[in-house]
Formats: C-alpha cells, structure tokens, sequence
C-alpha cells in the first residue's frame, strides 16, 4: 500500500513538473531546471520500479542519452555549419528535455514523441504566424 501511495505522489509529482515547464516556456520561452531535474529523477524512479509501456531501465537510459545527443546535433549543425551564432533553434533546455523525454519514453516512444510534437508545433506556428515556438507545451 505504501508503495502505491509513494508512486501516485511521484507521479503527480512529474505531472506538475510537466505542466510548470509547458507553461513557462510558453510564456517566458525558457525551462527552469528547477522543474527539470524532478521529472528527470521522476522518470527514472518509475522505469526502474514500475514495468511503464514496456520501457526497461536500459531503454529508458538508452533513450535519454539518444534524446540528449540529437539534440545537441541539432543545435551545433545550425549554430556552426550556417555560421548564424545569435540563433539557436533549440535551447539548452529544450535539450535537457528531449533527455527526460527520452527516459519517459524509451527510444521508440521518444521517436514518435519527437515526430508528433515536431508536427504539432509547426502548425502551432504556421497557425499563430510565429518564427520561433515553443517546445515544451509539445
């Protein structure tokens, strides 16, 4: 009993994370660490103890590494090879979210994830006539 009460308090624990960080990127186009690194530990902590959509803790670690790096890719290939240092299409936190993404999710739910929201988010913009949008809410 006491496990499940531990994991429902983990849970709505990661979920106001999620909502915090969705809204203040919406508003202020930045991701505080502050709610970051609880999701983060939050996604870890339930992958480990609690089976979460067939993701194992290996594909859970798996996938946040291969989140993490795509996402570094992404930004060093339109910081450095268009030579444009004042834009950056994805922020550090952005980066660090892709991680905990990729921890929640696993390596094929971070795949399908990233597709979805990338999609979402043009239209997002295309809708609102926006250049830059922002990804957490995604």
């Amino acid at each position: 009993m006491f496990f499940y009460v531990l994991l429902l308090l983990v849970l709505l624990g990661a979920v106001f994370c999620a909502v915090r960080m969705s809204v203040t990127d919406l508003r202020r186009r930045i991701i505080p660490d502050v709610y970051l690194i609880p999701f983060l530990f939050a996604g870890l902590l339930i992958t480990n103890f609690v089976p979460w959509w067939c993701v194992t803790i290996s594909d859970a670690i798996i996938g946040g590494s291969i989140g993490y790096c795509l996402g570094i890719i992404v930004n060093f290939i339109f910081e450095h090879l268009r030579k444009q240092q004042d834009f950056a299409p994805i922020g550090m936190g952005d980066i660090k979210l892709l991680g905990a993404g990729g921890i929640w999710l696993g390596t094929v739910g971070l795949a399908i994830s990233m597709l979805l929201s990338c999609l979402l988010s043009v239209i997002w913009g295309w809708y609102k006539k926006e250049k830059y949008v922002p990804f957490a809410p995604f």
